[in-house]
């Protein structure tokens, strides 16, 4: 997958490596020779210097063949205009765009513009943790709706079946790791002292679940 991402900060350095070791063609831009020092000397994608939403910056980094372009700079400003134009003028199929400003956030979502607002996930993550400390949240998705919780079978749970976990609409038992191998549970599967167990919950159900593996919860 052809991919440019704008700005290599922590979180550009970060997106650009992980993309880059999965196989995937990347182009950083970035204005700043610091930052771009600061990529790894394994890294295999090339290196655009100059403004992220220059139109000759963006032909030089063949933004008209890229198949996703990332906005990922210090400034909400810039991120929204790199993103806009790259889904707008040489429409760039995936665009995703990295805001400060969860005001904003939602205002581009509203526009179609797919944003990651570091603000709101890392309050929403901070507030997972503080308040359930026995469910590991692994990811969450859109803007927190839906968390995917990662839980070691207790005991009691041995011998019970993926349909005592299953809430329609709540909670779904999405992935069972046993022996290091991962499978797709049936609602008859049998759960394992020592399995890991994936869940995709919704807010509202995260003390139901607790109360069913049998967890206390922690004020």
């Amino acid at each position: 997958m052809k991919i440019i991402v704008m700005g290599c900060g922590r979180v550009g350095l970060q997106v650009s490596q992980m993309l880059a070791g999965e196989g995937h063609e990347v182009t950083v831009i970035d204005h700043d020779a610091n930052a771009i020092a600061r990529l790894s000397p394994d890294f295999k994608g090339r290196v655009v210097r100059g403004i992220g939403f220059d139109r000759n910056v963006l032909l030089e980094a063949n933004v008209e063949t890229a198949e996703a372009f990332v906005a990922a700079s210090s400034s909400d400003n810039a991120n929204i205009i790199a993103a806009r134009i790259a889904r707008n003028i040489f429409h760039v199929p995936r665009v995703v765009a990295r805001l400060y400003d969860p005001l904003r956030a939602e205002i581009y979502q509203r526009l179609g513009l797919i944003t990651i607002s570091t603000t709101t996930w890392g309050a929403e993550r901070i507030c997972e943790v503080v308040t359930h400390t026995d469910l590991d949240v692994a990811y969450t998705f859109g803007r927190g709706e839906v968390s995917m919780v990662v839980i070691e079978a207790p005991p009691q749970l041995a011998g019970r079946t993926v349909q005592h976990l299953s809430v329609p609409g709540e909670i779904v038992v999405v992935s069972i790791t046993r022996d290091g191998q991962a499978l797709l549970p049936l609602l008859g599967s049998e759960f394992k002292e020592g399995d890991r167990i994936y869940l995709a919950v919704i807010p509202s159900a995260m003390d139901r679940l607790e109360q069913m593996v049998g967890l206390e919860r922690r004020m």
